[in-house]
């Protein structure tokens, strides 16, 4: 970097992609810069980044992750989708995030605009602003960003002077709450058809055609559901009678879009290094997208079935090209269920030959207990050792069994001894409190179990082999969340009270065990947790609430400390409406709801079985043992035609 002036730099590229220099003026002075936490969040430049001749590009996307600066570039999407617009040549896609409270409060007093990291500029003078959306205590914060880069809350107001808001992520397979506030959502994965609406946009630009007929034709897209072409009506009740498309050849179901091909999508190899430290400050390496496990609870088994794994050779040449381009000093592996991936022991003894050379520790999350092997383990334990991560998410066999989670207490344990043979010594069990059929013993199997794996470490490590130390389990209870697309959909969510008192009968339960002081406890806020079962479940009418709970202070309520549970639970009532109906009650079988005409890939009639076959405590094979008819063969690849 070259500073010029106190406010302007000239930021040299790598030559090969990005010939010459670009010259910017930072959007913040070095008064503001002084005065608030990390400016580094702020002033862009970072290695990797792309930075491209506006003159030379017909569209500028700014791809906003609505939270801060260390939340949003630990996201492995971001940087998926950030490469993969940066390879278009007509296409800039520049970085957004949340202002911390700080600097937000400094925009707003000296009238600055929300502006992208690459070129610093006015976000309101992009083509495109998408927003990805991937947890719903984030809504105000999509206000937060829609106001301080001065664009109208609701999408029927916007002019075509407007960037064309569109949304992403997990949360929008349920996007009716955020309705009003997007002109676009783009359901499922962004490979696929981000070109084609592209292109479409150039096409309408040039002709001069308007936004709201843009917008029409990118409603025929494949994938693209836009709000304002749909309306809903209710019953006496307040559940939904009708919900429709308002014009002709604008589709009535929206069919989420998939890679039928991991392999003939390109992978960021050149990932954004942040000058500061952020929250999963690694390398990733992506091997498969989807789950074959089916745990009911679980949107994301469901909503990005089926399995695709990404060929085990392009893996290895990913993951030498990573820690070559960035000096991270970790490599993790990302996976809804890394033990699934059909090649993973060729893979981690390729990683843990070429890691250990350049002293790089690797981390493998989402691995199942019962399926670790002796094998990897002795190959790991010379490497560089973090905590190992479990999820039981039930203490006791019949929740699990209700849950379809697959996990038997003798595998747990067996592979609890093979972790601690290997040399670890601090594990982390993450569990749900509120499941559907939970009963005390339930709940207090949580504890129990949590005192079993520490026991198998004092059975398992000899004394002279424990180094002095102690073995940590931390057993770590969020509470349940029913969301759409699980075979839990229609489940009633426990009350704030009830979740408190489920908390202190684990943590009385885990004082009174054998190995209490061997085992920390921690838990989820619960007022929190029941808001985000109302956003999760709730329909267009809650928009007026997220305006008006944002209009009187609250934004950045995914963080406890700013969580205003008053705020919302008034507002909510204000407006007419209330948590029993949206979390607290049963749905019937019948209902339809606000994501019904949604096509996840997965049918409704399975989840219905599910839902009906964990009443039963009833477990279902995984996709490798038998097919349940979920309906992901329909989209003719991955492991349903393996």
């Amino acid at each position: 970097m070259v500073s010029l002036d106190k406010n302007t730099v000239i930021f040299e590229q790598d030559m090969h992609d990005h010939p010459g220099s670009c010259e910017r003026k930072l959007a913040l002075d070095d008064d503001i810069l002084m005065h608030i936490e990390k400016p580094e969040r702020y002033i862009g430049g970072e290695y990797n980044s792309v930075m491209k001749d506006p003159a030379k590009v017909d569209v500028r996307f700014a791809f906003c992750f609505p939270d801060v600066y260390e939340i949003g570039m630990s996201h492995l999407g971001l940087q998926i989708l950030y490469d993969m617009f940066n390879t278009m040549e007509d296409v800039w896609c520049e970085r957004v995030f949340s202002p911390w409270i700080d600097l937000d409060a400094l925009m707003r007093k000296h009238h600055i605009p929300l502006f992208a990291l690459e070129s610093q500029e006015p976000v309101r003078d992009f083509d495109f602003l998408g927003i990805t959306i991937q947890y719903e205590m984030c809504y105000t914060n999509i206000l937060q960003i829609l106001d301080l880069a001065q664009i109208p809350f609701s999408a029927v107001q916007r002019g075509d002077d407007c960037p064309i808001v569109i949304g992403g992520g997990p949360c929008t397979y349920n996007p009716e709450p955020l309705a009003d506030f997007f002109d676009i959502f783009y359901i499922g994965e962004g490979e696929t058809q981000y070109r084609n609406l592209i292109s479409l946009y150039r096409e309408c630009k040039a002709a001069k055609i308007g936004r709201t007929e843009f917008l029409r034709r990118a409603a025929k897209l494949p994938g693209l559901y836009v709000p304002r072409f749909y309306d809903v009506t209710y019953k006496e009740d307040g559940t939904i009678e009708r919900f429709f498309p308002l014009e002709t050849g604008i589709p009535s179901v929206v069919r989420k879009e998939l890679v039928m091909d991991m392999d003939a999508v390109s992978y960021p190899t050149k990932p954004v290094v942040p000058f500061m430290k952020i929250t999963q400050d690694r390398a990733v390496l992506e091997i498969q997208r989807g789950c074959i496990r089916g745990c009911r609870f679980c949107q994301a088994g469901q909503i990005y079935r089926p399995v695709r794994e990404r060929d085990v050779e392009s893996l290895k040449s990913y993951a030498l090209e990573l820690l070559q381009n960035t000096g991270h000093e970790e490599l993790s592996l990302s996976s809804l269920s890394s033990s699934d991936y059909s090649k993973l022991p060729e893979l981690v003894d390729f990683l843990i030959e070429e890691c250990g050379k350049q002293h790089v520790n690797i981390s493998l999350p989402s691995l199942r207990i019962d399926a670790f092997s002796l094998d990897v383990m002795s190959k790991v334990q010379d490497v560089k050792k973090s905590s190992l991560t479990f999820a039981p998410e039930a203490g006791s066999q019949r929740l699990r069994n209700v849950i379809n989670k697959g996990l038997l207490e003798d595998a747990i344990l067996k592979g609890a001894a093979l972790a601690f043979e290997g040399g670890w010594t601090r594990v982390k069990l993450y569990f749900m409190l509120g499941l559907p059929t939970e009963t005390e013993a339930d709940i207090r199997g949580i504890a129990e179990l949590s005192n079993k794996i520490a026991a198998t470490y004092f059975d398992t490590v000899p004394r002279e082999k424990r180094n002095g130390g102690r073995v940590q389990i931390v057993a770590s209870t969020s509470f349940f969340v029913p969301k759409p697309f699980t075979p839990f959909q229609w489940a009633p969510q426990c009350t704030k009270e009830d979740f408190l008192d489920k908390a202190y009968q684990t943590r009385k339960a885990i004082s009174e065990q054998l190995n209490q002081k061997s085992i920390k406890y921690n838990w989820h806020e619960a007022d929190a947790s029941v808001m985000e079962g109302i956003l999760a479940r709730g329909d267009r009418r809650l928009g007026e609430v997220i305006r008006k709970v944002y209009e009187k202070g609250s934004f950045y309520d995914a963080w406890g400390e700013y969580y205003k549970n008053e705020r919302w639970m008034g507002t909510l009532e204000e407006c007419g409406l209330s948590a029993d109906f949206y979390t607290h009650r049963q749905r019937s079988l019948d209902e339809i709801l606000p994501w019904d005409f949604i096509d996840c890939g997965v049918s409704k009639e399975y989840l219905k079985r599910e839902w009906e076959k964990a009443q039963q405590e009833e477990v279902s094979e995984n996709c490798k043992e038998k097919c349940q008819g979920c309906g992901a063969a329909g989209f003719g690849c991955g492991i349903c035609f393996a």
